[in-house]
């Protein structure tokens, strides 16, 4: 399924227009033409062409001339806009949540900061081509662990590929850090009596140290290592000293105010960068979050609230609560098999008060640029990775159908189980 692949027709309008020959280097040249273009980037372009040729968006605009053995792509009455992207998942990680042998999202022991994602995924799970049929290209595959560990650090893939290999765009992105909970707090979801806040508190504290220690120790190690007699190769402490560096951020999983606020004080009394990932309660501390300059990566919006005193409309109100703080964020969905419904958790927030542009921006650019690949992924412009999507209308409307995928340059079979299933049953007589 990778070169020479034609998405599949789902009206007049998707019309192929195919030339035999190829364009010079050797890369066959793609155009999208006659779509109105929505780059992110800047405004709307109506009637324009995308061209496409060795994995990356070559031109873009209104008059841009479509050379001689290129395959046409007719997008006229359609729209184009950036594939969408799931900054956190476990795509490629597990495939049947009940089954555990489908699973590899985690590992023995608390602290694998040295475990890259990318070495765990499946390339042919059957969730990937259900996902990108409905315009999501790429996505972060993340590992999980326990509360206080370090569960290894989230690969950057495209949705497709034979190989790993071909998949990946980035071995790691940031390192999933699970901040320490107290548990027993409020909810709807807490089951039989907690145990004493006390004994919560001394070991949520334990857990923050051994944390600082391990950072502390990768520190030594560096030092160390640059020194004449460097010791033993130690794999966790080189990795970690990515983040203690600087150069890796903590992807920290943390929902309530005050875990977020910790984790807060944990990155600058450590100085290492920190993203936030889930962040139900992060309107609650929207403008620390906006002074301290950390972006989120919110969870699901179609959600209970995550307080008995909140709001039911909280979950859909704390994205657009964040972009009025001035807080940057993107949205992920955390799953596999609900990773298609990534552009319906944006799409919720939008009656309740965030702007539609900054939804889109949520799923496309604001992802890309949180986890340092914008200048990579997230508009359409000349230079980036072409991950693109054509599409009937709005990519956050349930109506909108997906016409056109192509991944890393290339067109994409929008065949998939939950397609072939609807149209075997439909079928039956």
């Amino acid at each position: 399924m990778r070169t020479n692949r034609l998405s599949g027709c789902l009206g007049v309008l998707c019309l192929l227009v195919a030339s035999p020959g190829w364009a010079q280097g050797g890369a066959q040249v793609y155009a999208i033409r006659g779509g109105t273009i929505y780059t992110v980037s800047g405004d709307p372009i109506e009637s324009g062409t995308v061209l496409i040729q060795g994995g990356l968006i070559t031109a873009v605009g209104a008059n841009v001339s479509v050379p001689a053995g290129a395959v046409v792509y007719e997008a006229a009455g359609l729209q184009v806009y950036p594939g969408l992207f799931d900054a956190m998942s476990r795509l490629g990680l597990t495939e049947i949540g009940q089954v555990t042998v489908t699973s590899d999202m985690n590992e023995l022991g608390e602290y694998n900061p040295h475990l890259l994602a990318a070495t765990a995924i499946h390339p042919a799970s059957e969730i990937i081509p259900v996902t990108r049929a409905n315009g999501i290209t790429h996505a972060v595959a993340a590992p999980t662990g326990g509360s206080g560990g370090i569960g290894g650090q989230g690969s950057l893939i495209h949705l497709d590929g034979w190989t790993v290999e071909e998949m990946l765009i980035e071995p790691s992105v940031g390192m999933v850090l699970n901040w320490p909970s107290l548990g027993g707090g409020r909810g709807f979801r807490r089951r039989g009596p907690p145990r004493p806040f006390a004994e919560r508190k001394e070991r949520h504290d334990k857990q923050v140290a051994q944390l600082e220690s391990w950072l502390e120790a990768s520190r030594h190690y560096a030092r160390a290592m640059a020194s004449g007699s460097p010791p033993r190769r130690d794999l966790r402490l080189e990795a970690l000293g990515r983040v203690a560096s600087g150069e890796l951020p903590f992807l920290v999983m943390a929902n309530s105010d005050r875990e977020i606020t910790e984790a807060l004080e944990f990155a600058e009394r450590n100085n290492v960068r920190i993203i936030i990932a889930g962040g139900r309660e992060a309107w609650k501390v929207a403008d620390l979050l906006a002074e301290k300059q950390v972006p989120v990566i919110l969870g699901a919006t179609q959600a209970l609230p995550s307080g008995e005193d909140d709001g039911y409309d909280q979950a859909y109100a704390n994205p657009g609560q964040l972009y009025e703080a001035g807080v940057k964020f993107g949205f992920a969905t955390f799953g596999a098999s609900n990773s298609r419904t990534l552009p319906y958790e944006a799409a919720m927030a939008v009656p309740y008060g965030l702007p539609w542009e900054e939804a889109l921006k949520a799923v496309t650019i604001n992802s890309a640029e949180i986890l340092g690949v914008g200048d990579r992924l997230g508009t359409i412009e000349t230079g980036k990775i072409a991950n693109v999507i054509v599409t009937t209308g709005d990519p956050l409307n349930i109506q909108t159908e997906v016409r056109f995928v192509f991944v890393n340059g290339q067109p994409i079979d929008l065949q998939n189980k939950h397609q072939s299933l609807y149209e075997k049953y439909r079928a039956r007589r």
